[in-house]
């Protein structure tokens, strides 16, 4: 790929010849599980393993991370799940932060012990604690940058040094930042995933996960981990994908723009105790953000103040806000990851009580801080 190729470009034109298609300008959905070989090889057997749909998205979105290669999944905990079984073995350790993804973190910490596989969860922000948890069978520094319910972050350039330094490989969850605010492969990351249903998708209508790496590793993956599980992401959903790529930065300026404006409300309201932002100069790790990112997006979390029962009330009270998991969509959503928690809980999993979370859709910036003002109120 042409390094000088915008992302606007890459998003809207790379990777597609309407003349392959009868001069369509939305390529097609290739909705076949097999593809025949009686007139000759076009590089289509079966869908599991490939399929020209799926294949122009991979394309867009290895470029737009700098990656050689891109494989997508039916699933982001599909793309992980990949990644993680490509790195390890029997008697592997895995090193992960300790706010990972919750998914990520049963993956790591209760099935894969099935198989000997061990994993030390460190809080992620400082270099030496990772360095001293190097043990001689460490496989995989897994990474989550910004952890999407607490936002630290990891310094990747240094992590993938000491990495490459012991042999070891690392996989980051970029969901959060997008290939347009974040490319991991540039600091020394070997795998990059994605959770597509995210921004990636933009609609709350996919279902996804993408895997980006070099030639070598995705192929490797593509023919063991991907092809034997079997969980490949389906034409139709690839087609969907597609759509949201279009739109993809046009979409991750407004939810910077939204976001911005929400935690610097947020930051200076009488009812809120502590915002959660990386984009914010008051977050402790705003200069590193800086460096790794050229932007941020439209999930953040924050501490209202109030007990479990006021913070619920003033939930049920948004009118712009669906009450439900997952984020990334044109719509605001909210979640209550550090409602209903214990101490202990919440010292575990480094998630302070009464925290909720927010994901700042495309609305318009004055009328979502409207809505939070006015269910703030209730607490």
């Amino acid at each position: 790929m042409d390094e000088g190729l915008s992302k606007e470009y890459i998003c809207t034109c790379y990777g597609e010849d309407s003349d392959m298609y009868m001069g369509a300008v939305a390529p097609p959905i290739f909705q076949s599980t097999v593809f025949s070989r009686k007139n000759g090889s076009h590089g289509y057997t079966y869908t599991r393993v490939s399929n020209p749909t799926t294949e122009i998205v991979e394309k867009k979105i290895a470029a737009l991370e700098g990656g050689e290669e891109a494989r997508c999944f039916s699933s982001g905990m599909a793309a992980i799940t990949a990644a993680i079984m490509r790195c390890v073995s029997a008697g592997s350790h895995v090193i992960a932060p300790r706010n990972v993804y919750l998914c990520t973190r049963k993956l790591l910490e209760n099935y894969l012990r099935r198989f000997g596989v061990e994993t030390t969860f460190v809080d992620g922000t400082y270099i030496t604690e990772i360095e001293e948890s190097i043990r001689p069978n460490t496989s995989l520094i897994y990474l989550e940058s910004p952890v999407s319910v607490v936002f630290t972050l990891q310094d990747l350039e240094k992590i993938a040094g000491i990495a490459k330094t012991n042999g070891i490989t690392t996989v980051i969850d970029n969901t959060w930042a997008t290939p347009i605010f974040q490319n991991p492969l540039k600091f020394g990351i070997d795998i990059v995933v994605h959770s597509a249903s995210k921004y990636l998708g933009g609609h709350s209508d996919v279902l996804g996960g993408v895997l980006v790496s070099s030639k070598k590793i995705v192929d490797e993956i593509t023919s063991n981990e991907r092809v034997l599980m079997g969980a490949v992401m389906d034409p139709h959903q690839s087609w969907l994908l597609l759509r949201g790529i279009r739109t993809l930065p046009l979409r991750m300026a407004k939810h910077q723009e939204n976001a911005m404006k929400v935690a610097e409300f947020l930051e200076k309201h009488e009812k809120v105790k502590k915002v959660l932002y990386p984009g914010l100069k008051s977050h402790p790790q705003h200069e590193l953000a800086c460096k790794q990112m050229t932007g941020f997006s439209g999930l953040m979390s924050f501490v209202p103040d109030g007990d479990d029962k006021r913070i619920m009330r003033f939930v049920k009270s948004l009118k712009l806000f669906h009450e439900c998991p997952s984020w990334g969509g044109y719509e605001c959503i909210i979640n209550t990851p550090g409602v209903g928690i214990s101490d202990k809980t919440s010292k575990e999993i480094g998630v302070p009580k009464g925290l909720v979370r927010v994901s700042v859709g495309l609305s318009s910036a004055e009328e979502i801080i409207g809505d939070i003002d006015n269910a703030l109120k209730q607490i």
